[in-house]
């Protein structure tokens, strides 16, 4: 489809090959793809796309200085803003005041079903990480949300199964949009792809904001992989002029911020900033900031090359200290402070229920310990695991605001202690980066972007981690504890082992063979390219999403 909007500027919608535009969810693609809706999205884009551009540059910039032995700091120029005590985020929005229990997840139709009856306090619906950019995905995800706010959403699964919403209260949605390196292919304005962040909050709230205000709450959001103050200040500016394009009172709009990048802990106080009239607290999103540790480190030397992942707890001193600055930071401004992701699901083997039900208790225990105010899981049967842990912590008490955590005292070094001890490097830890990183890009290509793999749910962020483990392993000439030189052959050995092992699996499937077969070269390019791509899913959406 090819139009002129409001503003003059040529818009496009470029369907993949062969999609019909009748099939389900593409049936109802009219229903938000109006001609008011992108005009709106036209508008953002004409104002906003060189701003975003600027941003990028600059995260390209820093990251060629941090090769070059720059590290981060807390910025001179935030200064008053830290050391002044008086200032304070938004009052909270109506809908989040108790948000012991988030759950997370992809807007595909079932689980946002299952999501609004799980019980959660909100529900992190999840455009980004946990979903896959293809086109049918895109608006399809932006259907559903729809029909969840209108509490018209229900589904019949090919085996007859039906699912619909249940009765009682239901979690507050808070959507996911994708961050800003990403762009929607799929649409473009004036010859340009769109920026993915502002298509998907763009459509979001153009079609929603109303009704959210209309039944009590209003248009929420989870801003990703932010850097930097003026990264914050974008979605600001963002926020300001779509509630004058609808007309909504100014500060209806609601952000919880992710601390999901190593950069980002030291303007913390400088994000809460920039987005106070907005802000709904951060978030400590502790896997993306694992592989955000490794990405920006990856060529700055041997202190910084990470132990296997699992090795990587939220106990190790780097991890502690921005949860912790986190807590302060939030508390000290009003904010809340939400904890990071367990990925545990359940499955048939009561043991290992048992002892994935003691690590969650364990986890989240330690975060309300800390003063978090909630936190997040992957799947409906650990909701209430968490929100026993909270309850107990918190009483009838929504929030633990009022605990400062004065006591906290954190610097720069804190936030970038990152030794290799407790942890090792192992042929385990080589093994389980590469099957988990192939089986997710599979389950990715093939369109579902949250996978069950070894009883956790795998979204982006750890796939993230798996590939560029074993790039700077590799670039680092690293050995395994067992004695094995990290090499190209090495690793290459490997992901045949795991292909062959992937292929068994899948019987004969000639559809899921070739998607096994795309996966393990997409992670062979990734992870043995002299280059390190930004993004894994940069180059695998160019390449395997038409």
């Amino acid at each position: 489809m090819n139009r002129k909007t409001l503003t003059g500027a040529d818009i496009e919608i470029r369907r993949p090959t062969g999609e019909d535009p009748g099939s389900n969810p593409m049936a109802r693609e009219g229903e938000i793809l109006t001609p008011e809706a992108l005009d709106f999205l036209a508008a953002l884009h004409e104002r906003f796309h060189h701003r975003r551009a600027e941003r990028l540059a600059y995260r390209h910039d820093r990251r060629k200085r941090l090769a070059g032995g720059y590290l981060p700091h807390f910025r001179p120029d935030g200064a008053a803003i830290r050391d002044d005590d008086s200032w304070r985020v938004a009052p909270i929005a109506p809908g989040l005041a108790k948000r012991h229990v988030e759950i997370t997840g992809p807007t595909e139709r079932k689980m946002t079903i299952n999501a609004l009856n799980s019980g959660a306090d909100c529900w992190l619906a999840d455009l980004e990480d946990a979903n896959t950019p293809h086109w049918a995905n895109v608006i399809g995800g932006q259907i559903n949300l729809y029909d969840a706010i209108r509490e018209t959403i229900s589904y019949t699964a090919p085996t007859g199964k039906k699912y619909t919403l249940g009765e009682g209260p239901r979690p507050t949605i808070i959507v996911r949009p994708r961050g800003w390196h990403m762009t929607e292919k799929h649409l473009r304005i004036g010859g340009h792809s769109t920026s993915a962040s502002l298509t998907d909050f763009g459509l979001y709230f153009f079609h929603n904001a109303a009704e959210l205000i209309e039944r009590g709450v209003g248009p929420y959001f989870y801003l990703p992989k932010m850097e930097n103050r003026e990264e914050a200040k974008l979605w600001a500016d963002v926020f300001t002029f779509a509630e004058d394009y609808v007309e909504i009172d100014h500060g209806t709009i609601r952000a919880t911020c992710l601390i999901e990048t190593i950069m980002a802990p030291f303007e913390m106080e400088e994000i809460l900033w920039e987005l106070r009239e907005y802000s709904a607290g951060l978030n400590a999103g502790r896997w993306d900031y694992i592989f955000s540790a490794i990405k920006k480190f990856r060529d700055s030397g041997p202190k910084w090359v990470l132990p296997d992942r699992g090795d990587i707890t939220m106990t190790v001193p780097f991890m502690r200290a921005y949860t912790e600055l986190l807590v302060r930071t939030c508390h000290k401004r009003g904010a809340h402070a939400i904890g990071g992701m367990s990925a545990f699901i359940p499955s048939k083997d009561p043991e290992a229920n048992a002892a994935a039900e003691a690590k969650v208790r364990e986890d989240k225990g330690r975060e309300a310990d800390d003063g978090f105010d909630g936190s997040w899981v992957a799947h409906p049967g650990m909701v209430g695991y968490v929100r026993e842990v909270f309850d107990a912590k918190l009483g009838d008490a929504d929030y633990q605001i009022a605990r400062t955590r004065d006591d906290v005292k954190v610097n720069e070094d804190d936030l970038l202690a990152m030794p290799r001890t407790p942890g090792a490097i192992t042929d385990g830890g080589v093994r389980t980066n590469i099957s988990v990183g192939i089986r997710y890009l599979a389950s990715w290509i093939g369109g579902n972007g949250a996978a069950a793999i070894n009883g956790l749910m795998e979204d982006a962020a750890t796939a993230e981690i798996s590939r560029s483990q074993i790039w700077q392993w590799l670039h680092h000439s690293c050995t395994t504890e067992e004695g094995n030189a990290i090499t190209s052959d090495y690793v290459r050995a490997i992901l045949a082992e795991e292909r062959e092992r992937f292929l068994a699996e899948v019987d004969g499937d000639e559809r899921a063979a070739r998607i096994i077969e795309n996966a393990t070269e997409m992670f062979a390019e990734v992870c043995l390219a002299e280059q390190f791509p930004t993004f894994l899913t940069i180059p695998a959406y160019a390449a395997y999403i038409e």
